[in-house]
């Protein structure tokens, strides 16, 4: 009775604010479609793809050498930089793109994988009257809705449970989240709705019940980052712009403009960062879509300038699917430093975060363990004591670097606005800078538009509402039915090509290699826990992967899922690869190297590594070093104070399991803390301890050590797959 009296009293007193930001929404609305169909009858046709395979990289670079003049360039790769070379290409401009890294390498691979329109930039609106928060958060949700519709293979709507522990919390969220609602209008994507207590546990049963009243439920949309940013680089380079990764701008070229006497840019210099080649490439018009970078190239233009970019690092964790339901994020609205975090499935994993906290600019952000363990407590709050939230949960952690527009004397990154700013320099330099992932379209088309004005070119309006991208055109829900009936491939790894390339994921299959078993007849995985395939990596050349890193973050997400699995696929990928493009041994070392470089610094290895060291502290009871020394002894028969891998398999054979010896050497090296090949008393008790403090999980030297003590007289198999292990 309690919930119900409070759910019409939230009602009554929602109701005139409903009334007063509908009106709002409905002028603002019908504004916006009168200029659209305005737009609509004034623009030309869109002229069909006509690049029915996509050009190689070779090929693109050859168009950008030889190319005498572009009308535009673009600097960056991310999704703003990719988003500004389809719009500019759409509308018949000769358009090329340059980025130094891969493709989505930066910031756009890095995000919560959410297309919204922002919550909490509503609340700011509502609460200070600000019309700019309020236009964003209106921008944000139509361009949301037009997202889902062109690349529906990579994004979806996504239900999100706000839990509210305070009767009186519950009429303020449910306002806000129907103000949110109407604000979309017909793009609305679901109706949001209030929940009881029982019910909210019943779809989020890991919620903690104490004083919970109830719940509201609201929807966004979700996608996978990394191949969104990648399938609009991929749909540019089909309509003809001249896109190219590993090339960086070395400096902006110039000239003097014959009518106004005045210095202008006209391009930049170019260099292939794989080969070290280097090379002009001429435009009328120069675009800076870097990103964090921004003032980077900005002061390339002019030394002098002000800065207008403040990065701001946000850091993201991924713990194993069972902390989350399968279809259900939540939302902390206000986490203990004012901050909000989303806990999310994403590709049966859970994904939390952000922080938000000022930081340098860097090509290579690494996540900070404060930050890992902020997270992991504002997660521990709102989960139920029964669920052990462990920092060894933590399969994969990141950081990425927003480039939030800001006055250069701010130093409260949280209160500025995620709204862009389009910037043009006395040189003609144009620079998109700040906004956010899901308002990358629209961020382009007014960066295009100012082209337009600025440069004088002949064309029309910005196409890209409603334009397909890469994979989207004969995608169904369904299509995975035919990828598992016409090639026999799992039902899971066909589930995930239907997902990640749409109406191309018969062109993987087509790639993929027999597996000499019954089922499935074709599809070898990279890794058994994961459903990505070997030909993904010889797909992956086709969509400009020229790096092992480029294939397990950003062709495949697998970095960003597990470090220790990217890890263990490695070998195989580099090996691949160097047969496809004739690496040599001295080249797959060096790309072996790199990756494994880039999973300890940048996705959380490394903090994995220091949470057992050689100097971690061992917290057990006598009781529990006493049993644990058994347990040792058990393999150490000889009492020499370690145990080999030799050790291993003889213990293990006495109860009939055989493993090979590169498993038994890969088990072991995950514990050997001095690299010894040998694992000493003391370094077995540190794993015990760390693994009782929840700072280490899933080793599986400890599960095997524990399952063959248990199973010494039953003669029992003992399972030995990597159950997941943290970072």
């Amino acid at each position: 009775m309690a919930f119900h009296r409070a759910a019409k009293g939230t009602l009554l007193i929602g109701g005139g604010a409903l009334a007063t930001v509908f009106s709002l929404s409905q002028l603002a609305e019908l504004k916006k479609r009168k200029a659209q169909l305005t737009c609509v009858e004034a623009a030309a046709p869109l002229r069909e793809c006509y690049q029915t395979e996509v050009p190689s990289r070779e090929a693109q670079l050859l168009t950008l050498q030889t190319t005498k003049e572009f009308d535009v360039l673009v600097v960056g790769g991310g999704a703003t930089g990719c988003g500004c070379a389809l719009d500019a290409v759409t509308r018949g401009l000769k358009t090329a793109l340059i980025e130094r890294d891969d493709f989505s390498s930066g910031t756009s691979s890095r995000s919560t994988k959410l297309i919204h329109g922002g919550v909490r930039y509503l609340q700011t609106a509502i609460m200070k009257l600000d019309l700019e928060q309020y236009r964003l958060v209106k921008e944000a949700l139509h361009e949301r809705a037009n997202l889902l519709e062109i690349a529906p293979h990579l994004s979806a709507p996504l239900p999100i449970m706000l839990p509210v522990y305070k009767w009186w919390q519950l009429p303020y969220y449910w306002v806000g989240i129907k103000v949110y609602d109407l604000v979309a209008g017909s793009q609305c994507l679901k109706t949001s709705y209030i929940l009881s207590k029982s019910k909210s546990l019943e779809l989020f049963p890991m919620l903690k019940k104490d004083k919970l009243v109830g719940a509201i439920v609201y929807y966004d949309g979700q996608h996978n980052d990394a191949r969104m940013n990648l399938a609009i680089a991929l749909t540019a380079a089909r309509y003809g712009a001249a896109t190219a990764n590993y090339i960086e701008a070395v400096r902006l070229l110039k000239k003097i403009d014959p009518e106004t006497r005045q210095e202008r840019v006209c391009g930049a210099r170019c260099r292939d960062v794989i080969t070290g080649q280097e090379f002009d490439v001429k435009a009328k018009c120069v675009i800076n879509a870097t990103g964090p970078f921004t003032d980077s190239l900005r002061k390339m233009d002019d030394q002098e300038i002000q800065n207008i970019c403040q990065p701001s690092a946000g850091v993201h964790i991924v713990m194993p699917g069972y902390y989350s339901p399968d279809n259900m994020g939540l939302l902390d609205p206000a986490t203990s430093d004012g901050r909000v975090i989303f806990f999310l499935p994403w590709a049966k994993m859970t994904i939390a975060g952000t922080t938000d906290t000022p930081t340098d600019v860097t090509p290579h952000p690494s996540p900070r363990e404060e930050d890992i363990n902020f997270i992991l407590t504002e997660v521990r709050n709102y989960l139920s004591h029964d669920v052990e939230v462990r920092r060894g949960d933590v399969l994969a952690a990141w950081s990425g670097i927003r480039p939030l527009v800001t006055d250069p004397s701010s130093k409260d990154t949280q209160s500025i606005s995620r709204n862009h700013v389009v910037e043009v320099s006395k040189t003609g330099l144009i620079t998109i800078a700040g906004g956010k992932w899901t308002t990358y379209r629209s961020m382009a088309a007014d960066t295009i538009d100012a082209a337009v004005n600025i440069f004088g070119f002949k064309a029309g309006p910005s196409r890209t509402v409603g334009l397909l991208l890469e994979g989207a055109k004969d995608w169904t829900p369904t299509l995975h039915i035919r990828l598992v009936q016409d090639y026999g491939l799992e039902s899971e790894v066909a589930q995930h090509l239907a997902l990640t390339y749409g109406d191309k994921a018969f062109e993987v299959a087509k790639m993929a290699r027999v597996t000499g078993k019954r089922w499935p007849v074709v599809g070898k995985r990279l890794v058994s826990e994961f459903p990505y395939i070997e030909a993904e990596v010889k797909y992956a050349l086709k969509e400009y992967a020229c790096t092992a890193i480029d294939v397990i973050a950003r062709r495949t997400r697998l970095a960003f899922l597990n470090v220790q699995a990217a890890d263990e696929a490695l070998p195989k990928v580099v090996d691949i690869m160097g047969k496809e493009l004739n690496w040599s041994e001295q080249k797959k070392r060096e790309e072996l190297k790199a990756a494994k470089e880039f999973l300890y610094h940048e996705m959380g290895y490394k903090t994995r590594s220091e949470q057992l060291t050689d100097r971690s502290e061992i917290s057990l009871s006598p009781a529990e070093v006493d049993r644990y020394k058994k347990r040792f002894h058990k393999f150490d028969k000889e009492k020499k104070g370690f145990i080999t891998t030799v050790d291993v398999q003889r213990v293990l054979e006495t109860i009939s399991v055989q493993l090979d010896e590169k498993t038994l050497h890969e088990i072991l090296n995950e514990v050997d803390l001095n690299k010894n090949g040998q694992i000493e008393l003391n370094e077995f008790l540190q794993l015990m301890s760390a693994i009782q403090k929840g700072s280490v999980s899933g080793s599986r030297l400890a599960i095997l050590m524990k399952t063959a003590e248990e199973n010494m007289d039953q003669r029992e198999p003992i399972s030995v797959d990597r159950s997941g292990g943290g970072v």
